[in-house]
């Protein structure tokens, strides 16, 4: 299908305020977020024809199944330093951060034509606060722990808190971003960390299940 930008503003500008945290936003700064993500739908519709960046075609489920999706884990972000692991095309990376420009976003992933892109869109929509890196993130190594890290559809809750629970501050979090409530999962995490929330979430547009777990460490006092 072809990119329509009037069609894929109009689809943004009627979902958007569903979405909690972009209820509050003023009118001149929700137009300027429609703007970035239309343009930043733009770019990941022509690189996708020669890159398969994503297996969403249509523009239109994507601001649905990727837009939509991706902010609504907004109002469960901590802190100044969030972490997207395996972030792929950016997501959720990019819309967070044309969320929050006050926030920094460091966008994770180990496949180096996802990276290019991501560095190329941030280029593309004047992202400062966004900062690509290829890597693994069992072997990535910050100079500073996150308030926040987290992942969509990425991997197991167990790997995800192996792979990345060394990579939050002490009062930091991860957040999975999932289908289907993963009860297995649940039931399988380490002694050392707990489901501090398990949110259903409503994606507007979005007939599936989606969820939202908050992980966090046990404190030991």
């Amino acid at each position: 299908m072809a990119f329509d930008p009037v069609l894929i503003r109009d689809d943004l500008a009627a979902g958007l305020p569903e979405v909690a945290e972009i209820k509050a936003l003023p009118a001149d700064s929700r137009q300027k977020l429609i703007d970035g993500l239309t343009h930043y739908l733009s770019e990941l519709t022509k690189w996708n024809k020669a890159y398969n960046l994503t297996a969403v075609r249509d523009p239109q489920d994507m601001v649905v199944r990727h837009i939509f999706d991706s902010l609504s884990a907004a109002p469960l972000l901590r802190g100044a330093r969030i972490l997207d692991v395996g972030t792929g095309a950016g997501l959720p990376g990019i819309p967070l951060a044309l969320c929050y420009p006050d926030r920094q976003f460091t966008l994770l992933d180990s496949n180096g034509k996802k990276v290019r892109f991501v560095q190329h869109v941030a280029g593309e929509l004047g992202l400062t606060n966004v900062l690509p890196v290829q890597a693994r993130a069992e072997s990535y190594e910050p100079e500073q722990p996150f308030d926040t890290v987290i992942s969509r559809a990425f991997t197991a809750l167990a790997d995800f808190i192996a792979n990345s629970g060394r990579l939050i501050q002490p009062q930091g979090c991860l957040l999975a971003m999932k289908g289907k409530l993963p009860e297995a999962e649940l039931q399988n995490l380490p002694t050392s960390w707990n489901a501090a929330s398990v949110a259903s979430i409503n994606v507007p547009g979005l007939e599936a299940q989606r969820h939202i777990i908050v992980l966090e460490p046990v404190q030991v006092s």
